[in-house]
């Protein structure tokens, strides 16, 4: 099973996207946990993930976590703005699964 952490300022906005991405999953038989975090949880929550995404509005925070990534040696990404905004649940599940590696 593949952890898909995402990241937002209080992990509100990413709900509706994790649904979306879960959904997607189901469809296509892709066994994933994902679920999102504000920002203050994130740093824990990455020990139990295998990638991190980040919300667009957090992308300043981007450096941050990866000091924080790298040694624990999860890949992130930010999430595609355009992708985040139209809640492409199957946009945003191809990328975490392709910094995953599969």
């Amino acid at each position: 099973m593949k952890k898909i952490l995402l990241a937002c300022s209080s992990g509100m906005s990413t709900s509706m996207l994790v649904s979306k991405m879960e959904e997607v999953a189901n469809n296509k038989e892709i066994d994933v946990e994902i679920w999102a975090v504000g920002q203050d949880k994130a740093q824990e929550d990455m020990k139990k993930a295998d990638v991190l995404l980040i919300g667009p509005q957090m992308r300043f925070m981007k450096k941050k976590f990866e000091a924080i990534a790298g040694e624990a040696g999860i890949p992130l990404d930010v999430i595609d703005p355009i992708a985040y905004g139209r809640v492409d649940g199957e946009a945003v599940l191809n990328k975490a699964l392709e910094l995953i590696g599969d």
